[in-house]
């Protein structure tokens, strides 16, 4: 069977839960955040995913992403930075509301973000990851950001990276990259179910 991508959306941290844009500012989860990364945990212990042990396991090295893997068992995750979130630039902290303030109309995935990265950049990264799961002989399992994992999973289909401002992904979230006769696929996506 040819690999896929489990994807991990990190637990909840003070920005996220005021919608601020959180790129490299390294910030550490709240108590909610520790609490479904620990949830997440016990599902992925359980059938049918058996505690994962084959999977090779990364992680982006900002610290709510690495402190979820470890929460929820997974501290054997090597570190890599192509897995870091979106570089925000001059948008680093502000939430949607904000940047409408400041351009009406504004999207991310259309505009861009001055002094940050751009979707070129944040695409490369993604083709990265995707192409080290494909060369992998087993599932892998990433632990990363909510804008690059839902770029990542844009990039999986082969489609245009502005695409992925139709896939939402909640913290603590369970998504899998996976394929349908062949091709690739959405196999699951912001799956939450640990957490009702």
């Amino acid at each position: 069977m040819a690999s896929r991508i489990l994807l991990v959306r990190h637990g909840q941290t003070e920005w996220s839960l005021a919608g601020r844009h959180t790129g490299r500012t390294d910030i550490p989860l709240t108590e909610e955040g520790r609490r479904t990364a620990l949830l997440l945990g016990a599902r992925l212990a359980r059938a049918p995913w058996e505690g994962l042990a084959d999977v090779e396991v990364r992680t982006s090295p900002l610290r709510r992403a690495s402190e979820t893997a470890a929460l929820a068992g997974f501290a054997r995750a090597k570190e890599w930075d192509a897995l870091m979130e979106w570089d925000y630039g001059e948008y680093e902290g502000l939430t949607p509301a904000e940047l409408q303030a400041i351009r009406p109309g504004f999207t991310i995935w259309r505009d861009g973000v001055p002094g940050g990265e751009p979707l070129s950049s944040l695409a490369a990264r993604a083709d990265e990851v995707v192409s080290w799961a494909r060369s992998s002989a087993r599932d892998v399992l990433v632990f990363a950001h909510g804008h690059f994992l839902r770029t990542l999973g844009a990039r999986w289909l082969g489609l245009d990276p502005s695409f992925a401002t139709a896939l939402r992904l909640d913290p603590a979230s369970l998504s899998i990259l996976g394929w349908a006769y062949g091709a690739p696929a959405l196999e699951r996506w912001n799956d939450t179910g640990h957490l009702a």
